[in-house]
């Protein structure tokens, strides 16, 4: 904690309400990418995302203020008010040429009492749920596969953005 800047106090007060939901339920959770970037150079971050070990309609089970989008890969966005707080299950990265091309695109079905229908179909080949190290490396730069963990006031990095950070680099992953 005494290594970086951030503060809880600098963390929009919803998306402390999704971490500390989720981390109740059991389920690592995570501010990730440019809002802790944001908030380790002592900027003001414009949105607060979240990644998690939970899956998106185990995420939409604990908040009655949230709406399942994405065909491709399902995000849980939980709104308050206008603002929305976007949550995402660590995804891994399909090595090219290694996805499996689906004999036929599956209807996803709908889980009880959500307002999905037949024709929501979600393409399954090339989106892998995964671990926080595996989602990090599929992220595009190093100074935005940040991960904050509220519970131990600690910054997490697979991929060595703090030191592009220090060195003032801007580096791919």
């Amino acid at each position: 904690r005494s290594d970086h800047p951030i503060s809880r106090q600098n963390i929009d007060p919803d998306a402390l309400k999704v971490l500390y939901r989720l981390r109740q339920f059991n389920y690592t959770a995570y501010l990730v990418g440019g809002s802790v970037r944001d908030l380790l150079l002592g900027r003001t971050p414009k949105d607060f995302d979240i990644g998690t070990s939970a899956h998106p309609y185990q995420v939409k089970r604990l908040f009655r203020n949230c709406w399942i989008i994405g065909r491709r890969f399902r995000l849980a966005h939980v709104k308050f008010g206008s603002k929305v707080i976007e949550v995402a299950t660590f995804r891994r990265q399909v090595p090219a040429g290694t996805e499996e091309e689906p004999a036929a695109v599956v209807p996803v079905p709908a889980p009880p009492g959500d307002a999905l229908d037949d024709s929501d179909l979600l393409i399954h080949h090339d989106n892998t749920f995964g671990t926080p190290e595996e989602d990090a490396f599929r992220r595009d730069f190093t100074l935005n596969a940040f991960f904050y963990d509220i519970g131990t006031f600690s910054i997490i990095d697979y991929v060595g953005g703090l030191e592009d950070i220090r060195a003032g680099l801007i580096r791919c992953i």
